[in-house]
Order: structure tokens, then sequence, then C-alpha cells
């Protein structure tokens, strides 16, 4: 089955293209290390609010150069009362390609200093420009990207198996067992999630790491969004409990348990496959709108809502466009994730294309 939705998948034009987007940005956050010109922890404050490094490959001569680019000079407009950066014209830095620049750990465990692309050691190259802390922003989106797009798989691997075995039980022994039950998903599900997420973040620790608070708001949203899920698979489990399958097993003896895990719950494969696919945005969304407010992941760590929030200032907006990237890279993730979870579903249930 997975061959025949990843073929149809790789056939629709539109899918196609999101999953070659999606495997770009997931290729360039795992090798986020190599790719990005600077370590996580790089910042020059002398540079804060940069413009983006102009590369130029014709000198000043008119022939064809190595690629390379200049430094910029800090220097205030008394006119309009700001800081701008003009060009350094003194001395070109040319770009190097699969270089030596500074140290890291890949993977977290192999040390290396080879750079996708960077400069000589008085050069700088910001390819997004610089945030108002002078770190670049080009680095810091891979980085943070990694915990922005991982928080919704890493939450759906607790909230699927809860969702799932709460609501095959409750389907499948019925009566008060699964009256009880569904009220209590019901209660979950009244709560308005988005503003129980912010009280939750709120009162969480200020002596906490990142990682820690990572691990929290994943957890905190698969326990919002399990209740949703099992509803709909408490529905499924009805309407397969008495099948003859079902029964057969049950006359040979199996506990009800290996009935529900081995035979019911298989049968919702196809609505898990689309209701993952299409849940990893709103995780991806959630986990954005916490940090873009301050709750989620803190500075000095990166992720694309905490960095989007230097983008809410209307002179940020106009005069530094490239803080908007980690928003426009949000959008497109989100929008490719929900074409696909689309696709899916029209393929494992054509009644829905209809």
């Amino acid at each position: 089955m997975f061959r025949e939705v990843l073929k149809k998948l790789w056939a629709d034009k539109f899918s196609r293209i999101s999953l070659i987007v999606l495997g770009i940005i997931y290729f360039s956050l795992l090798f986020a290390d190599i790719i990005a010109p600077y370590n996580k922890d790089f910042s020059d404050r002398t540079m804060a609010y940069v413009p983006p490094s102009k590369i130029f490959v014709v000198d000043e001569n008119h022939h064809l150069s190595k690629p390379y680019t200049y430094n910029y000079i800090r220097s205030f407009d008394n006119e309009n009362l700001r800081i701008t950066y003009d060009i350094d014209r003194n001395q070109k830095h040319y770009i190097k390609f699969f270089s030596q620049g500074q140290s890291y750990k890949l993977f977290g465990l192999i040390p290396m200093k080879i750079h996708l692309i960077t400069t000589d050691n008085d050069g700088r190259l910001y390819l997004l420009g610089t945030d108002i802390n002078g770190r670049d922003v080009f680095s810091r989106i891979l980085f943070g990207g990694r915990i922005s797009m991982t928080i919704g798989f890493l939450a759906l691997f607790v909230l699927f198996p809860i969702g799932l075995l709460y609501g095959g039980i409750s389907g499948y022994f019925g009566g008060i067992v699964d009256i009880i039950m569904m009220r209590f998903a019901e209660a979950v599900m009244s709560i308005p999630s988005f503003y129980l997420l912010i009280i939750l973040a709120s009162i969480l620790p200020g002596g906490m790491t990142s990682i820690q608070r990572f691990m929290l708001i994943v957890i905190i949203l698969a326990l919002i969004g399990w209740a949703g899920f099992a509803r709909v698979v408490r529905g499924m489990v009805l309407s397969v409990k008495n099948q003859e399958f079902v029964q057969a097993a049950k006359s040979i003896g199996a506990s009800r348990l290996r009935i529900i895990v081995k035979h019911i719950l298989p049968q919702t494969t196809s609505f898990v496959i689309v209701a993952m696919t299409l849940s990893v945005p709103s995780y991806i969304l959630s986990e954005s709108g916490l940090s873009f407010l301050g709750l989620g992941i803190q500075q000095p760590d990166a992720s694309w809502g905490n960095m989007l929030k230097e983008a809410q200032e209307y002179t940020n907006i106009i005069y530094r466009p490239w803080l908007l990237t980690p928003g426009f890279l949000i959008f497109v993730a989100v929008l490719a994730f929900n074409v696909i979870g689309d696709t899916i579903r029209d393929v494992l249930d054509p009644k829905s294309s209809k």
C-alpha cells in the first residue's frame, strides 16, 4: 500500500512539488551544520541588522571572476536618525566552497570544520542579513528549523498511540465504558487548546533550557490533541467490531486486547496516515505561535517562531524584509504538508475526491 500511495503522490504535479520542497527543507536541516556559514552560537554585535551580502561574479574591469563579496561599513544617518551600512570596496573577500570555517560537531558527534559556503577569516558572509544581535539569519533559519519542523512528528509519536488505544477500547467495549470514556474525551476537546498552551507555557520555570521547554511543549500538544483523534477512531471501531474476522478471532480464544490491537486498529490505517499528515502543520503553527509570543523556545536558541518575532515591528518590515524569511518558510512548509495530506486522502478514500 505504501508504494502505491507514494507512486500516486509522485504522479500528482502539486504533490510532487510539495514532496521535493519538503525533501529539500529536511535535507538542509539535517546537514545544517555543513550548509550554514556559521555555527549556531555565532554573533557579531557590531553588525546588527546588516543587509544580505552582495555577491559579485564580475570584477571592476567587467571580467568574469570567482565569486566574491565585500564587508559592510557601519555609519549613522543623521538626517533620518538611523544606522546605515555601506559596502567597503577596499578589499575583496572571495567565496569558498567546502572550505574550513567555524568548528562544530556533525550530528552532535563528529568534530568538523567543513562548511558548504564560507569566506576568508576577515570577511563576513550574510546570505540573508543579520538580526538585532548580529547573528546570521540564514544559519539561524537552518538551526531553528530543526525545532519547528520536527515538533509535529514528535507530538504525533505521543498523541497517536494514546488516541488509537483509547478510541479502540472505547469502541470495542461500548456500553457504560464507552459513555464514560467519550464524555472524558469530549471534556478534553472542549478546552480551548491554544489558550491552555499559553497558560501552561507561561507558568513553566524560568530556568528551564530550551530543550526542556521543547519537550514539554511536545507533551502538552500531544495531551491536548489526542481526544479528537480518539473519537474518530472509536467511530471506526464501532463499524468493524461485529464483522466476521473479529468474530473469528473471538472464537479461537484471542484476548480482547489482542483483538483490538491486532485485528481492529489496523483497519483504521488509512485514516491514521491521512490524520498524521494533516496534523503536522497545526503543530508547526502552534510551536511557531508560542515562540512568537515568547512562551516557546527562548533566545539565544532559535526557532522559526521566535525569529519571526523581530519582524513584527513596522520599521523592520519596511527596512529589513529579510527578517520575514522564517514566516515565508512556515507558510511553504504548512502548505506542502496540506497538499500532500489532501492527495493521500484522495488516494486512500477515492469517494472523497468525488
